[in-house]
């Protein structure tokens, strides 16, 4: 029914963001803001004083509005909006679920929800499936997509999934200057092994929460906030940065973990663009972007979102390699560039010719902000890693242990 929830400041910023179903893409939350902010005082919500109801690519985005940050949530044709407005006033306890995330957090404001960020996803996850759904009856994410079952039953391999999961949000200034730099990660444990009674996780040894926890040697990875699921026990984790818990069948999120405006690396994409009218009345777009990621490594399904001046007609390009494209997109008054593939330590370029109607010098300030959107396999913005993966008893005949690193774009965006 609910496909995403997210909650943001009154900026627009993601706070909090939950896709339960990856039904929608990565502009949803830019158009529901965009779509919210062009509301005049005189145009009342459709549905009541204090809610929202408007429709984008089959989705219906319901929002109230608390504390000064938009509570919204997304559902498509096929699901009542009501329910969901519902949920967002009322959830089965009768409370309103931004009062339910008041009395953990003391008070409903930008700051305390972002230092709570772990603690809200937990509620999230609570109010919507259960504790006992949450633990133990999670279908898995599409990254290991079978039946919860057996192993021995279906006939198939013991199999277990450890995944560090990063998101990042970026603002990279148009001097180049990194202006905001968050990630927010999560430790998912995926188990289809069916005599499993301990699994032991092994972290960075220079694993730190806060600075001051900092060890003194080593490369540090260090992170600002940290929560584990409740059935994760800790007696070894301040000694020897080790995870103990007994996986149950299916998918736990074992931590969660969020570090702001320190990233220990370079932000893994720079751009450097050029706006100019030509003598023939077109504007030219030169985008130069390169990837800042180590020669071994390769980002992949990378997009380009440029805002374009209104009255945008027409696009003609020069794109330095065969397997990229592009395209207009007049609806939404942007040139989409998409890169399948994009090794690190390289860049790449593109031309981009506009036929604008009415073409004016203060048109070429409506080019930009860039919004990209990208999947970094094998790749963790913080530097956590997993340093071993051992189970209890060892078990018999064959199994297999996958541990993976993949890191999304949350929210990068390059100003011009």
């Amino acid at each position: 029914m609910i496909c995403q929830i997210f909650i943001l400041s009154s900026k627009g910023d993601r706070l909090i963001y939950k896709d339960f179903r990856g039904e929608a893409g990565s502009d949803v939350v830019g158009t529901f803001y965009e779509k919210v902010t062009a509301l005049t005082g005189d145009q009342p919500p459709v549905v009541m004083v204090t809610l929202c109801l408007c429709t984008h690519k089959d989705l219906h985005f319901i929002h109230v509005r608390q504390g000064g940050l938009y509570w919204v949530a997304t559902t498509t044709d096929d699901s009542s909006p009501f329910t969901v407005i519902e949920f967002l006033n009322r959830n089965t306890c009768v409370h309103r679920l931004t009062a339910l995330v008041k009395d953990y957090c003391g008070t409903l404001s930008e700051k305390l929800v972002q230092m709570n960020f772990a603690l809200i996803y937990e509620l999230l996850d609570e109010v919507l499936f259960g504790a006992e759904t949450q633990q133990s009856k999670v279908a898995p994410g599409s990254a290991a997509t079978r039946p919860i079952q057996c192993s021995r039953e279906q006939g198939g391999k013991s199999e277990i999934f450890v995944d560090v999961i990063e998101r990042m949000s970026v603002v990279i200034g148009s001097n180049g200057v990194v202006m905001k730099a968050d990630v927010e990660g999560e430790i998912k444990v995926k188990c289809y092994m069916s005599n499993c009674s301990e699994m032991r996780i092994g972290l960075n040894e220079e694993f730190s929460i806060g600075k001051s926890q900092l060890r003194g040697y080593g490369a540090a990875v260090r992170v600002d906030e940290c929560s584990f699921h409740q059935a994760v026990r800790l007696d070894e984790f301040d000694s020897h940065r080790i995870l103990r818990l007994c996986p149950s069948q299916g998918e736990q999120t074992v931590m969660q973990y969020q570090l702001s405006n320190d990233l220990p690396s370079a932000p893994p994409f720079r751009l450097f663009p050029t706006v100019e009218r030509d003598s023939g009345g077109r504007l030219l777009m030169y985008m130069k972007l390169r990837c800042d990621l180590p020669p071994k490594t390769a980002a992949i399904n990378v997009c380009a979102t440029v805002p374009v001046p209104k009255g945008s007609v027409s696009l003609s390009q020069e794109l330095s390699s065969p397997d990229q494209s592009s395209e207009l997109k007049p609806q939404s008054r942007a040139v989409v560039w998409q890169i399948p593939r994009f090794p690190g330590g390289t860049q790449l370029c593109a031309l981009f010719k506009l036929e604008v109607a009415g073409l004016s010098s203060a048109s070429l300030l409506e080019v930009g902000p860039v919004g990209l959107s990208f999947e970094l396999p094998k790749v963790t913005a913080t530097g956590l890693q997993i340093r071993f993966l051992r189970l209890s008893p060892v078990q018999p005949g064959p199994s297999q242990r996958w541990v993976r690193y993949v890191t999304h774009s949350d929210s990068y965006t390059l100003r011009i």
